[in-house]
């Protein structure tokens, strides 16, 4: 999901940067993740009593900075005769004030995150008077006049719209009727069957034997070297040769109807890994849970045995149980998921390759600047970052692949 609080990390990180730079000459980069990852926490603060507060109570004050509407009564004034000018002149700035009503405060926190967290409150309020304050005193001085200020705002406001637009998208593509999903259960039955399988894994080779003493080794000529390497060799390859015989031959007992717990155990103590309860069965198997070499395990039908399956990591004999579809209640949020996420990528996609880019290689140098879509460049200090792209979730969220047991490793528990 598309994070909505890009900007309030922009105004954490902007003040964890400018109360870093001043002084020393080395920055205290530790200060922005802090204020990040603070921000990002979302359990509730115990004690929380916001509500109660009435909407148009006060809930920060600044002092000694005059509000907006204040500056511009100044001005006006400005222009009065000289009594006038003389009397307002009384009021220093430093009997100034910003009041902040809670209306006005949550008003601009639900722009920068819709999903606003007490905590999220909390860093907000730790930076909003400092911002008000320097803003105040950089306006002062004309700096919201310049051209450097006036280009920045073009390219801040393209990332605030370019944000809103994905918001938008991701919005409407989550937009799915009851109807959308059944049609999708319907449509992709075998994404959703479920398989209780037993699985045999047999090493591809056996456990290899402590290596000789390197004195030992230091004393041979490089002929007897390279004959000893010859020989492990050797070794080696009738190792492998004897497993895979192994293999095969686990495979017509399993087929005959032999335990697996049995079986397994055999072949661990043939390649002489010592485990006295090996782990043989994987219930609630998806087709995304198996390697794709060994996708044709799924067309097995229940009690029948597969042959032998090798790859680099060793030889594995698997046994079909049983075979279910999830209920369309359990699938339900995962389809979702998924026709959101595809929708989202359609709508990208158009609209990615709705317009094309031309630059100058002599400028940019060999390959140009390269086409980035909608995302935005690494932030600098007091720069805002854009949003954080959308990385979709597996197609499987609720079981993840399981990854085949690696060469001389007995296979992984499956819950």
């Amino acid at each position: 999901m598309m994070r909505n609080s890009w900007l309030l990390c922009v105004l954490l990180g902007t003040l964890a940067w400018g109360q870093a730079a001043p002084s020393a000459p080395a920055p205290q980069p530790a200060q922005a993740p802090a204020a990040n990852n603070a921000m990002m926490r979302t359990a509730v603060i115990p004690g929380d009593h916001s509500e109660s507060v009435p909407a148009d109570a006060a809930v920060i004050t600044v002092d000694g900075v005059c509000p907006a509407h204040a500056a511009t009564t100044a001005k006006t004034t400005a222009a009065k005769p000289a009594a006038t000018k003389s009397a307002a002149a009384k009021t220093p700035a430093a009997d100034c004030k910003t009041v902040i009503t809670k209306a006005q405060f949550e008003k601009l926190a639900s722009s920068l995150s819709p999903n606003v967290t007490p905590q999220l409150k909390k860093q907000l309020a730790g930076v909003l008077p400092r911002l008000i304050a320097m803003s105040t005193e950089a306006k002062k001085d004309g700096m919201d006049k310049t051209e450097q200020y006036k280009e920045t705002l073009k390219f801040v406001q393209m990332q605030i719209l370019t944000n809103e637009l994905q918001q938008k998208i991701q919005k409407q593509a989550a937009d799915i009727s009851d109807a959308d999903l059944e049609q999708y259960y319907k449509d992709h039955p075998e994404t959703f069957e479920q398989y209780n399988l037993d699985r045999l894994f047999v090493p591809r080779t056996k456990q290899a034997e402590p290596p000789a003493k390197q004195d030992d080794d230091d004393k041979l000529t490089d002929e007897q070297k390279k004959a000893k390497e010859d020989a492990d060799r050797a070794k080696a390859q009738e190792n492998e040769e004897a497993m895979t015989k192994l293999a095969d031959e686990l495979q017509k007992r399993a087929a005959a109807g032999e335990d697996f717990t049995k079986l397994q155990k055999e072949a661990f103590d043939a390649a002489g890994m010592k485990i006295e309860s090996p782990t043989v069965n994987l219930p609630n198997v998806r087709r995304t849970g198996l390697p794709q070499g060994h996708a044709a395990v799924f067309d097995l039908k229940p009690g029948e045995v597969s042959q032998v399956i090798s790859d680099s990591g060793g030889h594995y004999i698997y046994k079909l149980n049983s075979k279910t579809e999830m209920p369309l209640d359990q699938a339900r949020n995962e389809i979702h998921s998924k026709m959101q996420n595809e929708r989202m990528k359609e709508k990208m996609d158009k609209l990615n390759g709705s317009f094309k880019v031309v630059t100058n290689e002599e400028y940019f140098g060999p390959g140009g600047p390269g086409q980035a879509g909608p995302r935005m460049p690494h932030p600098r200090p007091g720069m805002p970052a854009g949003p954080a792209s959308h990385t979709p979730p597996p197609a499987n969220p609720s079981a993840q692949p399981q990854t085949p047991p690696a060469a001389q490793a007995p296979p992984a528990k499956q819950d």
